[in-house]
């Protein structure tokens, strides 16, 4: 059973920087075609904010992000990450992780088969 626990979220205040992290279980993430973060703020939908291939070679970033965060991967320690730097109060949502087994739809929900639980990012301005 494949498991993805996300961590580093927190408060930080505008023009701080984060580092989110995704872990995963009971799969290695470099038989995954594409690991992705994705992020949700209360009364919206889940978008799409960045996501990267199995050897961490072709990343795709959505164009609120492009230049201020970064996605990044070692399959050695089963985890990818989220650098995010520059942040924006509209930066704050919960960020989801997700796997993709293909690699279809790689900036839609339903192009990943595999999600964690979340982690919270709140920037204060």
């Amino acid at each position: 059973q494949v498991q993805l626990v996300e961590s580093g979220g927190g408060l930080v205040q505008a023009g701080g920087s984060l580092r989110l992290s995704c872990a995963a279980s009971g799969r290695t993430f470099s038989s995954f075609a594409m690991v992705a973060w994705f992020r949700q703020a209360p009364g919206k939908a889940r978008e799409f904010v960045a996501t990267i291939n199995w050897s961490g070679d072709t990343t795709y970033y959505a164009d609120s992000v492009k230049g201020r965060f970064t996605i990044s991967r070692d399959n050695a320690k089963n985890t990818v990450y989220l650098q995010m730097n520059s942040l924006e109060p509209e930066d704050t949502a919960v960020y989801y992780c997700a796997a993709a087994r293909r690699s279809e739809s790689i900036t839609n929900t339903w192009g990943y088969d595999y999600w964690g639980q979340g982690t919270q990012v709140t920037v204060s301005s």
